[in-house]
């Protein structure tokens, strides 16, 4: 491996059977490959995420959340871990200034603002709102299921994806006593299973996917009088075939050029790829593919953009793939990563790649990683 830059690919884990935490892969772009160097030990790391300039890694934990300092070298230094008052979270975000760490709750129904400061510590809760209701009168949605916390492009909203009541609960962020204050409610159906949103790069469109109905849906997004506004304009299914019992839209993620979207399903066990229309923000299908695993739970653009790894938590692997948009195929690359319960996937560039690829065994990444948490002493509350 040669060149000033390169990049890592961190993996959050349940801490299941063998896995333990954050695995730090190193990344060959040119090839779509992933070589494992190392676990840093997380109790069920289920959720991570960058800060906004790239500097610092969050990860969801039991104990809360867990702040890393990501060194040049792609390897990360413990900074400190919160308590987030409530169950463990199971996705995060980070607001467009820095200032705050979004925690959504989907077992307690919570919505959670923490203060993060410019070193990367984590702070104090600034503000912790609890969804209320019920959906449909069922196992899934008997109660309030917060599974995304997202801020507008403008940084004034922030989106709370509730899969249990069918909503995306709309809150003004309030700048000056870190609070936050419900504005409005979208309404997705009656089982219709919300469960992420995001925004075209343009900020002028919002992408939900519905992870019971198997679809994703196309919104304009403006601010009127002080309001968000989102006005439904298109549906698409994220099928690859006749709908399954078993189907449940899972991941969803834009390009970096923002040309188009990719979204997987479990149960079809399949990555969809649509083309974006930059005027209307309308999808057009440009293909549906087998993951080669079960249940993909998250995916994750390669950063040349022409390679997408795919995150299979139900088979205990991550698949990659060439991409080729003129074709419309998905090419294998290598053999799949094994690893236990594998849950989100997030590409890192960094300043010091290592000469050569380390290509631990997963046995002897997690045989360091129970020797490294035996020898450091627990992280400073």
């Amino acid at each position: 491996m040669s060149g000033k830059e390169g990049y890592v690919a961190y993996v959050g884990t349940y801490t299941n059977g063998t896995s333990k935490g954050i695995h730090i892969y190193d990344v060959d772009v040119e090839e779509g490959l992933l070589h494992l160097r190392k676990v840093v030990p997380v109790n069920n790391s289920s959720y991570i995420t960058r800060s906004k300039n790239m500097k610092y890694l969050y990860s969801i934990a039991d104990e809360g959340v867990r702040a890393y300092r990501i060194e040049p070298d792609g390897d990360l230094t413990a900074i400190n871990e919160i308590d987030i008052n409530g169950m463990r979270g199971c996705h995060m975000s980070v607001d467009l200034e820095g200032k705050y760490l979004f925690v959504a709750g989907y077992h307690d129904g919570k919505v959670t603002v923490v203060h993060t400061h410019q070193d990367g510590r984590l702070g104090h809760l600034m503000d912790g709102v609890f969804h209320k209701g019920i959906g449909a009168v069922n196992e899934r949605s008997f109660r309030p299921h917060v599974c995304c916390v997202r801020v507008t492009p403008d940084n004034r909203f922030l989106c709370a994806v509730d899969n249990g009541i069918d909503q995306v609960v709309l809150y003004r962020i309030n700048h000056t006593y870190n609070k936050l204050q419900q504005v409005d409610i979208l309404r997705m159906g009656r089982e219709a299973g919300p469960r992420s949103i995001h925004f075209s790069r343009n900020g002028k469109h919002a992408y939900i996917l519905c992870e019971i109905t198997n679809v994703v849906r196309v919104y304009s997004y403006d601010v009127v009088d002080g309001y968000p506004v989102f006005e439904l304009q298109q549906e698409v299914s994220t099928l690859s075939d006749e709908r399954d019992p078993h189907d449940a839209a899972s991941a969803l993620r834009i390009s970096y050029d923002g040309e188009y979207l990719f979204c997987s399903t479990a149960g079809d066990d399949s990555v969809a790829c649509y083309k974006i229309d930059q005027e209307s923000g309308h999808l057009t299908r440009l293909f549906s593919l087998p993951t080669s695993g079960m249940y993909p739970k998250d995916i994750a653009l390669f950063p040349d953009q022409k390679h997408i790894a795919v995150v299979n938590n139900g088979s205990n692997t991550i698949t990659t793939f060439g991409i080729d948009y003129d074709k419309q195929i998905l090419v294998m690359k290598g053999k799949p990563q094994t690893l236990d319960t594998p849950n989100c996937m997030v590409f890192q560039k960094i300043s010091k790649p290592p000469k050569t690829f380390r290509n631990l065994t997963e046995q002897e990444a997690e045989a360091e990683a129970k020797t490294l948490e035996r020898n450091n002493a627990p992280v400073d509350l």
